[in-house]
């Protein structure tokens, strides 16, 4: 597949979809490397990664099942495991987070948010082009000061997602994409007066 197929056909797949085999330690790490070829104005390097196999994915498990059952005491023990369930749904999940910098002097706060979608982005068609699926999603776990904590990170470090890799348990449909006349438009000089 060419580059251009490839990423006219990526898709995100619904991490409850995915099933093994994962990526194997060499195309992971080929992956991961390609997802740090990003754009990174004043080279800041803010993103990292962290892997959590199931070993780590079940401790995560854990720290979720125990936030949401203190802060739901009303929850029924099907809810409090499926929060138990939610980082173990594929056989690779990735923690992609940043600690950015919204006083730098150089480079503003938005080029390096942006540097960290790039590489979420990255790691998304280089699964694809590995033969896996991927899905990028925050969900509450990204956004809650105890997740943070668990997984090793400061205050100021935010969570940009969490990436699940697998392989598809069923083929993936295509979803509706915006029309191309909708997004795209050409723009000659400011209009006249």
């Amino acid at each position: 597949m060419d580059t251009l197929d490839l990423l006219l056909t990526r898709r995100s797949v619904v991490a409850k979809d995915m099933g093994e085999p994962g990526p194997d330690a060499a195309t992971l790490e080929k992956i991961l490397a390609a997802g740090i070829r990003v754009p990174d104005h004043g080279k800041l390097g803010p993103w990292r990664i962290q892997v959590l196999h199931k070993p780590g994915q079940a401790a995560l498990g854990d720290v979720l099942a125990t936030i949401f059952a203190a802060e739901h005491p009303e929850a029924e023990e099907r809810q409090v495991e499926l929060e138990r369930q939610r980082p173990q749904r594929a056989p690779v999940l990735l923690a992609v987070t940043a600690r950015v910098d919204p006083h730098h002097p150089k480079i503003p706060l938005m080029e390096q948010q942006l540097s960290g979608g790039a590489l979420c982005q990255n790691i998304l068609v280089a699964a694809h082009a590995s033969g896996f699926v991927a899905q990028w999603l925050t969900e509450w776990p990204s956004y809650h000061p105890a997740v943070r904590q668990a997984l090793g990170h400061s205050p100021d470090t935010e969570i940009i997602g969490f990436i699940y890799i697998g392989t598809p348990t069923t083929p993936p449909n295509e979803r509706p994409r915006p029309a191309f006349e909708t997004v795209v438009s050409e723009w000659t000089g400011p209009a006249a007066a």
